[in-house]
Parts: C-alpha cells; structure tokens; sequence
C-alpha cells in the first residue's frame, strides 16, 4: 500500500513539473510576437516622417514661381507711349531735339550731352522712351557724338538711304517714336562687329542702372549683371 502512494506521489509531481514546462513554452512566442510590433510600428513613424519632410519640399518649390510672379508683378510697368501731333511735341521737345528728331538735323559735335558720357544705365527714344542703346555697347570714337557698337534691339532700328549731303549715308530711325536718330558707319570696333551708331545726343534720354526699375525698365538691369560682363 506505501509503495503505491508513493507511486501515484510521484506520478502526480511529475505531471506538474511537465505542465509548468508546457506553459513556459507557450509563453514565449507570445513575448516573441509582441517585439516586432513596436519595430514596425517605429519603422511606420520614420516613414510618416519623411512624406511630411517631402511634402513640405514640394510646398516650397511650388510657392518659389509665385514669389517670383509676385516679384515680376511689383515691378512698375514703364510708361505706356501714346504718339503726339507735331503741335504736342513742338511743347514737349527742346528746340535741338525737335529739330533732330523729326527734321534729320545734327547737333554740334563734342558740345553735346553724351559723348563723354559714360554712367551705367540705357539711352531711350526720346520720343517713345523705347529702350535703343546700353552703356555696355558705348565706346569713345572721337568723332563728337555719342558711338555705339549696336542697339540694344535691332527690331527698334530702322535704316534708310540718305543722300542730303551729296553722297550715301545709312541713316538710323527709332521705329516706334518715328524719329531721326543719326547714321551708321561700318568703321567701328571689328572685334565687336565693326558697325559705329554715330548718334545725336538730342534724340535719346538716358536712364541710370540704378533708377531702371522705378521707371519701369527693370527687366534691363541684367544687362549689368557680372555674369554678363565681357
């Protein structure tokens, strides 16, 4: 009888010692399934992360062209040219400037207001205020009047024959203000084209680098640009 109640003591203990076993087994891949859940949940986060970091890149790109429609739309817009009768500009014009502009005369050389004139900035019509001439393109060719390489725009430019002092010269006009400029020559720099735009002082009025925006030439002042010097 002792030998089968130790027996079945046995039995009974050994079955415990199992069961714990069995329920540490189980236990773990329990513990083993909850880790990777907080791996990904971080892997989530930093991938949240760098959608927001690239849709603020692509908010700031996208707003870049309006700062700069923006910056455009600032910029005072030049004068628009409305044409005046010959009575109107007889009052708007000196006497020297009406007489060059829309009679051909020339005006003395070396007394005149720009041939020694040099200031960074563009010469205009005097009439349309079209943009004709840049400093850039001005050299000194002693010949009394302001000398130019080339236009700042060929399209602004138009020449005719002219035989008033008896032989062919190429006269130079300002196509939308319709007015007599001077004449071109070709014994000008040939490494810049070899073209002289001999040209009267009377017929131009001069806009200085720093006043090309105020007066609506803004998209000018890149001509002045040291990236654009030669």
């Amino acid at each position: 009888m002792k030998l089968f109640k130790n027996f079945l003591i046995i039995t009974i203990a050994g079955f415990l010692i199992i069961s714990c076993k069995e329920k540490e087994q189980t236990s773990t891949p329990e513990n083993d399934l909850k880790e990777p859940s907080v791996e990904v949940t971080t892997e989530n986060k930093e991938d949240s992360s760098e959608i927001t970091k690239e849709n603020v890149k692509t908010e700031e790109q996208s707003e870049a062209p309006k700062i700069a429609n923006q910056e455009t739309e600032k910029m005072p817009a030049r004068k628009k040219y409305v044409p005046l009768t010959d009575e109107e500009l007889k009052k708007t014009l000196t006497p020297i400037q009406y007489q060059v502009t829309k009679h051909e005369a020339t005006e003395r050389p070396w007394t005149n207001e720009f041939d020694k004139h040099f200031e960074e900035g563009i010469y205009v019509c005097i009439i349309s205020g079209e943009p004709l001439f840049s400093s850039k393109d001005k050299y000194d060719s002693g010949c009394g009047w302001p000398a130019f390489t080339k236009p700042i725009d060929s399209n602004e430019i138009e020449n005719k024959t002219d035989f008033k002092i008896g032989y062919a010269r190429t006269e130079v006009r300002a196509k939308t203000g319709d007015s007599h400029l001077g004449h071109v020559f070709n014994d000008g720099p040939p490494t810049k084209g070899g073209l002289r735009y001999c040209i009267n002082s009377a017929s131009l009025r001069f806009i200085p680098k720093a006043k090309l925006t105020e007066e609506g030439y803004g998209e000018f002042a890149s001509l002045f640009d040291s990236s654009n010097e030669q």
